[in-house]
């Protein structure tokens, strides 16, 4: 009995959220865009070879130009955390394309180059990749040094609905990084879920980057105003994630965007 309670509250719960996040979207129609694939290669550096780090990365910029003046990939850019963990990584290097093609061509150059060898990636105490899609993205074109990205990561309930992140997604995120976006806050944001699962498939993350630090306040002040202003968004939104497996990642970013 008890469980069948607790599952009518949960539906209850998503129901809510339907009803309530639709508010903040209202005049707005948030549309799913084509899919867009980005590479990140994670890694755990020695802090002594952390300035050979940052050579490595200037050194793949003239492929990572060349790649993007061709329309192989529309961004690129590299991540050093802020907020260190015991077992997290230190450093990132990511690109992105509007094709999984894109994304193979350019890791092929840097295998044919010697890039993925060099003594800096050989120091790592650990490395991983993953490859993530978003369908909600936006950016102003540019190159953007010593930004900053905030990274949150959510997982979804197991009975959460088929299309809680599309729903999350245009109601609430889209409409808040969008504002952002336009006031000149954020000059990039993505909704990314994993296209190659080497993780929980109900994980997703929200990540935004700002050029100013100070930005980083204005997304808590645009957070805790929302709430103020649709008091059931959150319950709703804690109706569909499990809130224990919440994470979130503050990293330094040079990035370019087409």
């Amino acid at each position: 009995m008890k469980k069948t309670v607790s599952r009518v509250f949960i539906a209850v719960g998503a129901l809510a959220v339907a009803i309530a996040l639709a508010a903040p979207a209202l005049g707005q129609e948030v549309k799913e865009k084509p899919p867009m694939y980005s590479y990140v290669g994670n890694w755990t550096i020695p802090r002594a070879q952390w300035a050979d780090m940052a050579k490595a990365n200037a050194a793949d910029q003239s492929l990572l130009d060349k790649a993007l003046a061709g329309g192989t990939i529309v961004a690129y850019g590299n991540d050093t955390n802020l907020v260190h963990t015991e077992t997290g990584n230190t450093h990132d290097d990511w690109w992105s394309s509007m094709s999984m093609a894109g994304l193979m061509s350019v890791l092929d150059q840097f295998y044919k180059a010697g890039s993925s060898t060099t003594p800096v990636l050989e120091s790592a105490t650990k490395h991983s990749d993953e490859i993530v899609v978003s369908r909600y993205y936006n950016w102003k074109p540019g190159t953007y040094k010593d930004a900053y990205t905030r990274v949150a990561t959510y997982k979804l309930k197991h009975d959460a609905p088929n299309d809680a992140v599309e729903t999350l997604s245009k109601n609430l995120f889209v409409p808040l990084l969008e504002k952002m976006l336009a006031d000149g806050s954020i000059v990039e944001y993505e909704i990314d879920q994993e296209a190659i699962h080497t993780d929980d498939p109900n994980t997703f993350a929200v990540v935004f980057i700002a050029a100013k630090a100070d930005a980083l306040d204005k997304f808590l002040a645009a957070v805790v105003e929302l709430r103020k202003s649709n008091p059931l968004a959150g319950p709703g939104f804690g109706s569909m994630s499990e809130s224990s497996a919440h994470r979130d990642y503050l990293s330094r970013t040079n990035a370019t965007y087409k």
